[in-house]
């Protein structure tokens, strides 16, 4: 019995580190600027080292395979941002302590993003085609909406988020707005820029809806 135990385990063991190696695989291929959508499978099982016979015992097509790496690079990044909640800082927090938190915690997702940007490249490309990865990224982001939501209603709540502000327009903006700035920072700053980027996106955040004055009206006319 214990040697059958060790030969699943090892069998196991020799799956994920051929996934795994596919995976890293495409991944560097796509952070070296290769089209996911001109990216042949042949070419990736080449790459990996591995038969094109062998990357259909570990993934059913290229779809799988992006849905694969987009959910590990969402996971790191939506982690790091779920993680974020201002009911932790303290009821002696000021908006320093606060605004500091953010900041830390965008340095840790650009720098995600810009470790994952080829796949973010891959999921922008393909989605505008394939319904199942629009479908999954959508559904990330839904994810991160709806957290939001709730963090903003038990900010309100609690007295410590303006009432004026409305919740499902400022959620849709933090999330969606969010995710395109950071898309868009990755692809077109060569890093330089990331300081300045976490500064930016943590007081429009903090400021703008968390703790923004209370009592705006809005401009007529």
């Amino acid at each position: 019995m214990p040697s059958i135990t060790r030969r699943r385990s090892g069998g196991a063991d020799r799956r994920l580190t051929v996934e795994s190696r596919i995976l890293a695989t495409t991944e560097r291929l796509l952070a070296e600027g290769e089209s996911f959508t001109e990216l042949g499978v042949q070419r990736i099982a080449q790459e990996a080292g591995v038969a094109r016979s062998t990357f259909y015992m570990h993934f059913a097509d290229k779809t799988q395979l992006l849905l694969r790496l987009a959910e590990s690079f969402s996971d790191a990044a939506f982690g790091v941002a779920g993680e974020w909640e201002p009911a932790k800082l303290g009821a002696s927090a000021g908006d320093s302590v606060g605004l500091d938190t953010l900041v830390g915690g965008f340095r840790q997702i650009i720098a995600i993003y810009r470790r994952h940007s080829g796949v973010l490249a891959a999921i922008n490309e393909v989605s505008g085609y394939e319904p199942a990865v629009r479908r999954f990224w959508r559904a990330r982001l839904d994810q991160f909406l709806t957290r939001t939501v709730q963090v903003l209603e038990e900010e309100q709540r609690a007295g410590r988020a303006p009432q004026d502000v409305d919740i499902a327009a400022a959620s849709r903006l933090i999330v969606l707005g969010g995710e395109r700035f950071l898309s868009d920072h990755v692809a077109t700053d060569d890093g330089s820029g990331d300081e300045a980027a976490a500064l930016e996106l943590a007081n429009t955040w903090w400021y703008g809806v968390y703790r923004r004055p209370a009592g705006q009206e809005p401009p007529v006319g």
